[in-house]
């Protein structure tokens, strides 16, 4: 079809880019589009002002080439647009916006003797000297990207200039991506997923500028539960613990003790008609992790009584205890409560939130298993882990 000496796009041309847009090869798609319309243009030009024609001539082009070319335009998003193509768009075919890869939140795997996991590592820019990291263990059928869009943790890192590492459980682990921290096999050090947690933490603190003193592990659910296994495991290599909505280190030896202990909390709890719980937490070790717990009151999940259980084992028998309660403007009412040494340093912290289910506190509705209503639990941690360095936990 043409119009005054103008070459319209070949049909041909544009179902065949097309096809090699859809089958991701973009540079030869775009070559061959942009000869087509190039040339097309070129041809048309005699008035001065490729603009004012190109859309006169988008307005007739028939609908099967109309809807080959919005495909295409679609495929191509991102290609740059070379001279002579500006101009040539119309209503309803414009390429979607371009989405550009956060060159901070990049993609990367891991593997050891142990085994293998992708993971997804947040690099904080501007700031200088070694910095902390912070490994996060998301909750079941959550990925790296739900869980940092969740917990809106890459936003506060920034800020403080903290690397975010965000392992990912496979399918093929767990059916429903939940880490396994209630195998024994992933539990202990330098085998399963505590040991490939591990190794992957090594791995970013030998690639990155990382302080290897200031470098933690939390998690939700059972990612709390994990986490709680991994700082267990490795005292020599995370200076601090946040479990939330999490149960503590070894409670559970198999899928049956661990809904027991979910229920009822563990250890040795009693469940209704006098049934005995399964599992018994680790003996607290010489090392003292320091620990910060969080858990909504109204957590159906995972029974609250296992926050317990985790300060438990972070020693709090030993420390003084302060208490305040308070309530977020708008949300829930809270308590929190610090744990201290003799020397009035904080080992320990806990915020027990009213109201609040199996979520992570102050969260991102854009993620899921979150309450907003709910204290900061993002900041809470990285606060509590601020205070900390490896080496600096006590005989309890």
């Amino acid at each position: 079809m043409t119009e005054r000496g103008f070459k319209m796009p070949n049909l041909a041309d544009l179902t065949e880019a097309t096809r090699l847009a859809r089958g991701g090869r973009l540079g030869k798609a775009s070559a061959l589009i942009q000869r087509s319309l190039s040339s097309g243009l070129e041809a048309g030009d005699t008035t001065g002002s490729r603009t004012t024609q190109a859309d006169r001539h988008a307005a007739i082009l028939p609908e099967r080439l109309r809807e080959g070319l919005g495909q295409l335009l679609r495929g191509l998003r991102g290609v740059p647009v070379v001279k002579g193509l500006k101009g040539f768009e119309f209503h309803g075919l414009q390429p979607e916006p371009e989405s550009r890869p956060n060159e901070h939140f990049v993609a990367r795997s891991f593997s050891n003797v142990a085994g293998a996991r992708d993971y997804k590592l947040f690099i904080p820019s501007g700031h200088a000297g070694p910095r902390p990291l912070v490994v996060m263990l998301h909750g079941c059928t959550q990925s790296p990207d739900d869980f940092a869009a969740g917990t809106r943790m890459n936003e506060l890192a920034q800020e403080d200039g903290i690397y975010v590492a965000y392992p990912g459980q496979t399918r093929g682990a767990n059916a429903q991506k939940c880490w396994n921290w209630f195998e024994t096999r992933d539990q202990g050090r330098e085998r399963g997923e505590a040991g490939i947690i591990a190794g992957l933490t090594r791995a970013i603190i030998a690639e990155h500028p990382i302080d290897p003193l200031r470098v933690y592990v939390a998690g939700l659910s059972a990612g709390g539960a994990a986490a709680a296994n991994i700082a267990r495991a490795y005292p020599d290599v995370f200076a601090g613990v946040g479990v939330h909505s999490g149960l503590a280190a070894g409670c559970a030896r198999d899928l049956t003790s661990a809904l027991m202990a979910m229920r009822a909390g563990a250890p040795g709890a009693e469940l209704p008609g006098g049934e005995s719980g399964f599992g018994t937490a680790q003996a607290t070790q010489s090392v003292r992790v320091p620990t910060i717990v969080f858990h909504g009151g109204n957590d159906t999940t995972v029974n609250p009584r296992n926050g317990e259980e985790v300060l438990a084992q972070a020693g709090i028998d030993s420390l003084s205890q302060s208490s305040e309660s308070g309530t977020r403007p708008g949300g829930h009412r809270y308590t929190r409560t610090l744990y201290r040494d003799t020397d009035g340093q904080v080992q320990a912290e806990s915020w027990r939130v009213d109201g609040s289910g199996h979520a992570w506190s102050g969260g991102s509705s854009t993620g899921s298993y979150t309450d907003p209503l709910g204290p900061d639990a993002s900041r809470a941690m990285l606060d509590f882990f601020a205070q900390h360095r490896l080496g600096s936990g006590l005989n309890p």
